[in-house]
């Protein structure tokens, strides 16, 4: 009966939770292998490139600069006597030679002065004369003894102070005449009216400013270069510079001074060059686009200047080497347009990244397009 008893027993039954449970840790782990399955399923990424090997190429080293040009001389025409202006003879822009009539100031005082001056002249030399006879008379007597010693002492201070008055009268005379000639003003140079500051009617002071003259045959060239480069520059180089204004033409000029310190807020040194400017083409105050010729031509290694990367202080390009991207550490020369020099860490003939580049790490796997 007890056997039976026990025979006929309820079964237990496990927890309602214990089920739930095992549901979700299969879940969970269908999920992992899931997910594991997609990584190893995502394809590697490959980065599209163009590509570009560097080459050696025969160039002339120079250093690029901005620059404006200036008059090779420029001064102020000035009055050197008073009076009023009575004709002016130019205008701005009125080609001028050395030694060429400007304006006239009135003159009719200064001539009359000179008439005055003229006279005064003859006749102290006409009482020097007469001194002069005197004494030769006054002389002899003396010798004979038949004057006395005063009357000799009088006439040779009378002949003395008589050529006096003829030195100074022709000192006058000769001031006269000066401020006469000076009542034209003439042009110190050849060049260029700059600037009339007068006109006809003006009265004018001694040490009035009337015109700016300036001579721009040869024409300065202005401009700096940075302190790096300081090192090549020498008197007679070559430069060659562009306006924008005349697109497409070129001009020479050549290093006429390079200025002894440098301009200590920027760094920079000014270099002074002589242009020829016969036809009076280029125009002070002009832009200039500048390049100074530092050396001869010599073979370089160079790339496109697109391919370099700049991480800080430091330069880098790609490199493909098979199918992949390799990094490369150099150091640039001299840009020349779109090209610039490679110094070190490159040889001629290694193939660099000039496209794409931005988006590449070391070992990146690339597709070089065609």
């Amino acid at each position: 009966m007890q056997g039976n008893h026990c025979g006929s027993g309820k079964v237990k039954r496990a927890p309602a939770w214990a089920g739930a449970g095992l549901c979700i840790l299969l879940s969970l782990l269908i999920v992992v292998v899931g997910c594991k399955k997609k990584e190893v399923a995502q394809p590697e990424r490959v980065i599209n490139v163009r590509v570009q090997a560097a080459e050696t190429k025969s160039l002339r080293p120079f250093v690029e600069a901005v620059g404006t040009l200036k008059p090779y001389e420029e001064v102020i025409a000035s009055s050197q006597v008073e009076g009023l202006l009575t004709r002016v003879r130019v205008e701005e822009g009125t080609p001028v030679a050395k030694g060429m009539v400007l304006a006239d100031i009135y003159d009719t005082d200064y001539r009359l002065e000179v008439k005055r001056d003229e006279a005064a002249l003859k006749q102290a030399e006409a009482t020097l004369a007469n001194a002069k006879i005197e004494y030769q008379r006054k002389n002899a007597l003396y010798k004979e003894q038949l004057v006395t010693q005063q009357q000799f002492d009088d006439i040779t201070t009378r002949l003395a102070l008589a050529d006096a008055d003829v030195d100074r009268a022709k000192a006058a005379l000769l001031l006269a005449r000066e401020k006469l000639a000076k009542t034209r003003i003439h042009c110190p140079l050849q060049g260029v009216v700059k600037e009339k500051k007068v006109s006809t009617g003006d009265y004018v002071r001694n040490g009035t400013p009337l015109f700016t003259l300036i001579r721009i045959e040869p024409i300065k060239l202005l401009f700096t270069v940075t302190e790096k480069d300081v090192g090549k520059l020498r008197v007679g180089q070559q430069v060659q510079f562009k306006v924008d204004s005349m697109p497409g033409k070129e001009f020479t000029a050549r290093v006429s001074i390079v200025y002894p310190s440098l301009e200590e807020k920027t760094r920079t040194l000014q270099v002074e060059a002589l242009a020829p400017n016969r036809g009076g083409l280029l125009k002070p105050g002009l832009f200039t686009r500048v390049v100074l010729y530092t050396e001869a031509a010599r073979p370089m290694v160079i790339v496109p200047i697109t391919s370099i990367l700049y991480d800080d202080s430091t330069m880098k390009v790609f490199l493909v080497e098979g199918d992949r991207a390799k990094e490369r550490k150099v150091k640039t020369g001299n840009k020349y347009g779109e090209l610039v020099e490679i110094t070190e860490g490159l040889r001629a003939g290694e193939v660099v990244v000039v496209a794409g580049q931005n988006n590449l790490a070391e070992g990146v796997k690339v597709n070089v397009a065609r």
